[in-house]
């Protein structure tokens, strides 16, 4: 059986934290800055983790990333 290849571009995405969880990058940060507030831009810089519901999906993609 064939190895599983790692999903090129969800590796650029996500990255694996210390526990084995997934992190990722916010969306809406690209443009249009100026109809969000400061506190909104200010989370928005922030990572988050990937949700409990996307998590298996996403792992998979990503499962021969380190």
């Amino acid at each position: 059986m064939p190895k599983q290849k790692t999903h090129r571009a969800s590796a650029k995405r996500f990255k694996r934290t210390g526990n084995g969880g997934l992190k990722r990058f916010r969306a809406y940060t690209s443009h249009r800055f100026h109809g969000k507030s400061v506190k909104q831009r200010r989370q928005l810089r922030k990572a988050s983790m990937v949700s409990k519901g996307d998590f298996k999906r996403i792992r998979r993609m990503v499962a021969t990333m380190k």
